[in-house]
């Protein structure tokens, strides 16, 4: 099945690809024409998903899916959540996003944090969701250079080093969008069923 990942994250489609497998054929966004970026206006995850989801649905009438994911802190009410992305900054700056998480949280006990990844697929024109989540906690200070945003910083339950000290395979069977693009994989294999 051939189907569009509404992303021009060169990290997030590695990522999904290797997780997708050789069964889907994903296409990105430039490959059907769609070079603007994709207005995230909604006010929850699942609402952006759903909205960046439908604008490539409507622009091309192909089968596709978007994500929306976001780092929830529990002593920061859920911040950055929704905003993770432009935390600090107006673009994707992700040490600019990392300094301030650990100005925002000096001095704080609680640093339990999740990864919540939420994924609309839209089939036929029929839309489906999916969200993957992690548990874990905010480190003091960054360690690992591998991954990308808040990679550093997250440290999964379980485990004693951050997303960023872990390859990509490591991540990827643990990971928010790891959890969520297995429930996709399984939606979409139930589809192919029907």
């Amino acid at each position: 099945m051939k189907i569009v990942f509404a992303t021009n994250n060169a990290h997030k489609l590695s990522e999904v690809s290797a997780l997708l497998g050789d069964r889907f054929e994903l296409v990105t966004l430039r490959e059907v024409g769609i070079t603007e970026d994709i207005p995230e206006t909604g006010a929850t995850l699942d609402e952006n998903a759903s909205i960046k989801a439908r604008y490539v649905y409507e622009r091309t009438g192909l089968n596709c899916f978007a994500d929306d994911t976001g780092l929830e802190v529990e002593a920061l009410d859920g911040a950055p959540g929704v905003h993770s992305a432009r935390y600090a900054t107006d673009g994707h700056d992700f040490a600019a996003n990392n300094r301030k998480l650990l100005r925002e949280l000096e001095g704080k006990v609680n640093r339990k944090a999740r990864f919540r990844t939420v994924i609309s697929l839209i089939v036929d024109g029929i839309e489906r969701q999916v969200e993957g989540i992690v548990e874990g906690e905010i480190t003091t200070s960054e360690s690992g250079a591998e991954g990308f945003g808040y990679d550093p910083l997250f440290m999964p339950e379980g485990y004693d080093r951050t997303f960023a000290e872990m390859s990509a395979e490591e991540k990827n069977a643990i990971s928010h969008r790891g959890r969520a693009v297995a429930k996709l994989v399984e939606m979409l294999h139930d589809i192919e069923l029907e």
